[in-house]
């Protein structure tokens, strides 16, 4: 045990060097060891329904629970972007509770999500403040609403009684407590940030105010995902004390126009967590979008995949690697080994329910890991160059790396992610490649609301315009998926 500790602590202090650098070149995420029982996430807006969606999808894995800030209730949206800006932000309409509680049972009986009676044993706080006009509180109370068919009541918190605007909320730091404005941080004298932490974990010790011990680290981001609305980069707060402790996960999402491109490192170092952390053992994770995401939000309706809100959502899958990554105690290409990452990786041959994946062999490798959104899936090392991951959904896009191992089975840092797309019924598919405007004229897309949707899929293309251009895969008479053969 005191070796482990040992080892823990080597790789906390020489991830802690690697962050002076973190400006210049990102890391990758470590395996810290982390207590896979201890995982939670809280967001803001567009991350408040990814956190959502994320505690519901992955139950087994997000056991604590989840912290909601101007979120609504799962699938809320329906893959419309219409129900999105509408019943789901400013109530126009009545959300369909029932029905979304009816389809998160059916998709969890399914296994696109897991088991819905992980949620009685977690816990949910909810904020919504009385002069938030972006998410309505009438939103914020379905969810509560939404939330009763799986929590029991004892185990959620509903704070409703601030006279906030649309942000996230601080005792110290961020504009006037009304306000709605960029960078969407307001001071109101309440700090909401270590408010969730102690719902969910209970009673903690008093934050840290001064200089925090531990280490802010830039970390690749394209280990798990590579585009899908992600950016290159995410961030990590690891405490000092997490060297010697198994300490528990927190993930903290932004809102839309809150990425690091936008308001900078306000959210990741100006919103509470850091100083709760530091003091209670917990690391946290702060994913990014990047600004090729819509208004850099989060994927909560469905304008990256079809599949946004399943766990099998590129986004949802990808910070799941994450978490996954952070409470492994080794593997998961940290990056130890002086072999270089592998190259060329690439998907071809799908099937409706696996994958073949290919790669560049490395110099000197004793053999490959394959990973498929973070979590390894090949049991031994891969000898060759290629390898057909199996068990997959239809119609579903996944997304694959690989690291190299040596003589040692010392991983290297891992390759950039390759994605790819089952098909419907095993068939072979065609692949068309156009403006988005050509596709709906060739009857491959449709368009709605100025945005473009693969026919069949209903995969949202982006904007409808000439401009644009996607390759679409055709895997079934009238059914397209985004993707290549």
């Amino acid at each position: 045990m005191k070796r482990n500790w040992m080892m823990k602590m080597s790789m906390v202090t020489a991830f802690a060097a690697l962050s002076i650098h973190a400006a210049t070149a990102a890391v990758p995420l470590p395996a810290l060891g982390a207590d896979p029982a201890e995982v939670s996430v809280s967001g803001l807006s567009s991350g408040g329904f990814m956190a959502v969606q994320l505690h519901v999808a992955y139950s087994g894995t997000f056991k604590r629970g989840a912290g909601v800030v101007a979120g609504g209730p799962f699938y809320c949206a329906e893959g419309s972007i219409i129900n999105a800006t509408g019943r789901c932000m400013t109530h126009s309409s009545s959300i369909p509770v029932s029905s979304l509680v009816s389809t998160t049972n059916t998709w969890a009986s399914s296994g696109a999500i897991d088991p819905v009676s992980n949620l009685s044993t977690s816990k949910v706080y909810l904020y919504s403040g009385t002069s938030d006009n972006t998410v309505k509180q009438a939103v914020m109370n379905d969810l509560k609403t939404y939330y009763q068919s799986f929590v029991p009541a004892a185990n959620t918190y509903y704070k409703n009684n601030l006279g906030s605007g649309h942000a996230m909320i601080t005792d110290d730091y961020g504009s006037s407590c009304g306000t709605t404005a960029s960078p969407y941080i307001n001071n109101c004298g309440f700090d909401l940030a270590g408010d969730i932490l102690q719902y969910l974990y209970g009673p903690l010790n008093a934050r840290n105010n001064g200089t925090l011990s531990g280490t802010f680290t830039e970390f690749s981001q394209t280990s798990f995902i590579s585009g899908h609305g992600m950016a290159a980069t995410g961030w990590i707060y690891v405490p000092q004390s997490c060297g010697t402790t198994s300490c528990r996960t927190h993930v903290v999402l932004h809102g839309c126009k809150q990425n690091f491109n936008d308001v900078g490192d306000q959210y990741v170092r100006k919103t509470g967590y850091n100083r709760w952390a530091d003091t209670n053992n917990i690391i946290l994770i702060y994913p990014q979008t990047s600004t090729a995401a819509t208004n850099s939000c989060w994927d909560w309706w469905g304008y990256d995949n079809a599949n946004y809100a399943r766990k099998s959502g590129p986004q949802m899958a990808a910070i799941k690697g994450m978490v996954d990554r952070v409470t492994s105690t080794s593997g998961g290409g940290g990056g130890g080994s002086a072999l270089p990452a592998p190259t060329g990786v690439g998907t071809s041959g799908a099937t409706s329910s696996s994958m073949v994946i290919g790669w560049n062999g490395v110099s000197g490798a004793a053999g490959y890991n394959v990973y498929r959104g973070g979590g390894k899936v090949n049991a031994a090392p891969v000898a060759g160059t290629n390898y057909t991951d199996t068990g997959l959904a239809a119609s579903t896009t996944y997304n694959w790396s690989v690291t190299a191992l040596d003589t040692s089975n010392v991983e290297s840092a891992m390759s950039a992610s390759a994605s790819g797309t089952t098909l419907v019924g095993g068939g072979t598919a065609t692949c068309y490649t156009a403006s988005n405007y050509a596709h709906t004229t060739a009857g491959r897309a449709t368009q709605s609301g100025g945005y473009t949707y693969a026919k069949g899929s209903n995969q949202n293309m982006g904007l409808w315009n000439t401009f644009v251009t996607t390759t679409l895969k055709q895997t079934s008479p009238n059914y397209y998926v985004i993707g290549t053969c």
